[in-house]
């Protein structure tokens, strides 16, 4: 990845989306999904989850609302397409399962080797509240976090991203890291700002945006990154 590369010796700051880049949201929401829809939400997994996506980009298209009214809302609506009748006193509980939803294998001990050398930041579609319980997991200082709740938007909203330039990072040193082509590659695109695309799913990029560089995983930003030390015309 020779143009990561070079791009990562002029870059001081590396943001990241955090659910589904550095948390396996997939599988956490899956297994929160199962436990409060039950037996029906298992036997057609992939439907569900197909399901909740779509519903959770609508509802936060919508006028904002704190994310755990998101994945209340988000969630009562695809168990309606399973025909189930989740209420959304139930459905509340989502936003507690949010902390134990597993890191990658990989994620933690590439932060801690880019923490060496970048100053990292996460801009999430979260509440604060609900990131402090994921923040543990990460094991990780970070230097700044930016979160929906903190914006009053959802990405692919540009509201994270221009509050990071307006108090964290200049356009042309920082690297922004995502899963998500559509939250995360679309507003870095209008931006102009570097988007690498972490492609945990193996998902197929069908919108035309060309991403500085398609990884597998973190593992490989760090391996990238550890092969520039020593070169960059930064401390």
């Amino acid at each position: 990845m020779p143009a990561l590369a070079e791009k990562l010796k002029l870059t001081d700051t590396l943001t990241f989306d955090c659910y589904g880049t550095l948390i396996d949201w997939k599988a956490g929401l899956n297994e929160s999904l199962f436990e409060l829809i039950g037996p029906k939400a298992e036997r057609r997994a992939s439907e569900l989850y197909r399901f909740y996506v779509s519903e959770e980009a609508r509802v936060e298209a919508e006028a904002y609302r704190p994310y755990r009214e998101v994945l209340a809302l988000a969630a009562v609506r695809a168990a309606r397409q399973l025909q189930v009748d989740l209420t959304m006193e139930k459905a509340s509980h989502l936003a507690d399962m949010v902390a134990d939803w597993p890191p990658f294998p990989d994620t933690v001990e590439a932060l801690k080797r880019l923490k060496s050398r970048f100053r990292l930041g996460v801009l999430s579609n979260i509440d604060g509240d609900i990131f402090a319980g994921t923040a543990r997991r990460l094991d990780v200082a970070f230097d700044f976090v930016v979160t929906a709740q903190d914006v009053s938007s959802y990405k692919p909203a540009l509201g994270h991203f221009e509050r990071m330039l307006r108090d964290h990072a200049r356009r042309e040193s920082v690297v922004h890291v995502a899963q998500s082509v559509y939250h995360d590659g679309q507003p870095t695109a209008r931006l102009g700002l570097a988007f690498v695309w972490i492609n945990r799913y193996n998902d197929t990029n069908l919108t035309g945006l060309e991403p500085l560089a398609t990884l597998p995983d973190l593992r490989s930003l760090a391996a990238i990154a550890d092969g520039t030390v020593g070169t960059s015309s930064h401390g």
